[in-house]
């Protein structure tokens, strides 16, 4: 196979991961006889920089014609004014948008060996495999109006949250689809008690749901969730939501793995191509000193094989390497204090572990 990846590594932590990630592709190649050529381009803060926007049209052009993308991360103190009319968030929501990944899936899934790295006590992560599956292109952080003006002497901001039918309908649709895969449980998480566009998503998802009766589907309120993930993981199979709620939840997640630099995510449509990203955001407080956790990063590239380029026996083993090397105890800072590995040393294992697994066979 033959495949085009635009390569997008951002700010901070992002083009360290990012580069772990391409290696282990590289490394994919090498033993599967595929070919992957990457494109480098600039989003985020460092795109403002460069070019006063954070998501140029050559950058876009890029990623519209690529099989796949791999993103960083994007953000940064430096560019967190508040009354900035440019701001690198805005680049990452404008891509996803325009290349119409309406989903995003972040899997959560402890590493047996990885228990006493989550705050949460070793009974409460017994069985848990989530996956949160968060609408991406509507909601609160695309809405209108969306503004700042002044009434009597006082500023006022306004975000509008909205939702149509059919945004939900095929988000929940693919929820559906994914668990059935899974062990066939849907939990879709509102807040309908409160807000309109809530009434109407629980409205929309109840349809969805009777029209597959294969699929246990149940609500609740993204409160109630928030405790649940902390008290009762276990009890969750597929979760799918909004794109704020999503957003916040996924975080939360995350301490059931040990460490936010596990988790990856594909932002995905109707087609194959998609962007692949780590949930960790960028760090700025350690970017530049090698410490970063590539197994995020590592794990997004297992899901563009899986998602973009069908390679399925390829993902698994990248997956059955991350295991393997957090089996046999490695580990970087932020999973533990003793001996950690930098982020270079943790990709090479992982690479390591799969030149010498069976898991590969090259193709001819």
């Amino acid at each position: 196979m033959k495949a085009r990846i635009a390569s997008l590594p951002g700010d901070g932590i992002g083009p360290e991961v990012t580069a772990a990630a391409r290696a282990v592709l590289d490394a994919v190649a090498e033993l599967s006889g595929h070919e992957f050529i990457f494109e480098e381009h600039l989003i985020g803060g460092c795109s403002i920089d460069s070019y006063g926007v954070a998501l140029t049209n050559d950058t876009f052009a890029a990623c519209s014609a690529a099989d796949a993308v791999l993103l960083g991360a994007v953000g940064g103190p430096q560019w967190d004014d508040p009354g900035s009319e440019v701001r690198p968030e805005q680049g990452l929501l404008e891509l996803r948008k325009r290349l119409g990944l309406f989903a995003n899936i972040r899997p959560a899934r402890p590493h047996p060996n990885l228990l006493e790295s989550s705050p949460l006590k070793r009974e409460y992560l017994q069985g848990v495999d989530l996956v949160v599956i968060r609408e991406l292109t509507g909601g609160i952080y695309y809405g209108e109006p969306r503004l700042r003006d002044s009434r009597d002497g006082h500023s006022r901001a306004v975000d509008t949250m909205v939702y149509w039918d059919y945004e939900v309908e095929r988000i929940v649709e693919l929820a559906c689809n994914l668990a059935a895969k899974r062990r066939g449980k849907v939990t879709s998480v509102d807040k309908a008690n409160v807000l309109e566009s809530s009434r109407l998503w629980r409205q929309v998802a109840s349809k969805v749901g009777h029209e597959h009766p294969e699929i246990s589907i149940d609500h609740q309120l993204v409160d109630a969730t928030a405790m649940r993930l902390v008290t009762h993981p276990a009890a969750f199979d597929v979760i799918v939501t909004a794109n704020m709620f999503g957003d916040i939840l996924t975080d939360e997640a995350s301490v059931l793995t040990g460490s936010m630099g596990n988790l990856p995510s594909a932002s995905l449509g109707t087609g194959r191509s998609g962007i692949f990203e780590p949930v960790h955001g960028s760090a700025p407080d350690i970017a530049g000193q090698g410490i970063a956790n590539p197994v995020g990063a590592i794990l997004c590239a297992a899901m563009l094989l899986r998602h973009s380029l069908d390679l399925e026996s390829e993902a698994q083993s990248v997956e059955t390497a991350v295991d393997r090397v957090l089996a046999d105890g490695c580990r970087t800072i932020d999973l533990s204090g003793d001996d950690p590995l930098s982020t270079e040393d943790m990709t090479a294992a992982i690479i390591s572990r799969m030149k010498s697994s069976d898991q590969i066979k090259l193709e001819i």
